[in-house]
């Protein structure tokens, strides 16, 4: 990947919906080889996919819930059945498994506490967890979904 690739990817990261062409001027390239570079990223799993982001306040969806999750259950099958069941809840937008003290972390998006709840009822039902501990996002200060572009080689 060299400085035209960066460039490139810094544009979509921006504006997935520009044209190549403006893609195109802004890296310093002529459309068709830019075409073949934003190619030749998406083959190799660098874009993974074009996306539009939401507004949650508009989709009433104004409350963000971290979760941490422990579980006294560490085996194979205990993970792939929980993934599942956590896969399957629309309101987890984000879901990883961690080191240190606690097992999961969850990022849930919902309307209200009457919307947690309801997660929250899910979540138990679904696994074996030894502690659920919820926090509740007072005021977002920063948020993106641009990846810093400097470590890529």
């Amino acid at each position: 990947m060299d400085r035209i690739d960066k460039k490139i990817l810094d544009c979509l990261q921006t504006d997935a919906t520009l044209p190549v062409g403006d893609i195109a001027e802004r890296v310093g390239l002529s459309a068709t080889p830019c075409w073949r570079r934003i190619r030749n990223l998406e083959k190799a799993g660098i874009i993974q996919r074009r996306v539009a982001l939401l507004d949650p306040e508009k989709l009433n969806l104004g409350i963000t819930v971290f979760v941490a999750l422990k579980t006294s259950q560490h085996n194979y099958e205990w993970l792939e059945n929980f993934a599942d069941a956590v896969s399957g809840i629309d309101e987890v937008v984000e879901f990883y498994r961690m080191s240190g003290d606690t097992d999961y972390l969850l990022r849930i998006v919902v309307p209200d506490i009457a919307g947690y709840d309801a997660v929250y009822k899910r979540l138990i039902q679904a696994a074996d967890l030894s502690d659920v501990s919820s926090s509740f996002a007072m005021e977002r200060i920063k948020y993106t979904t641009a990846l810093p572009l400097d470590y890529a080689g």
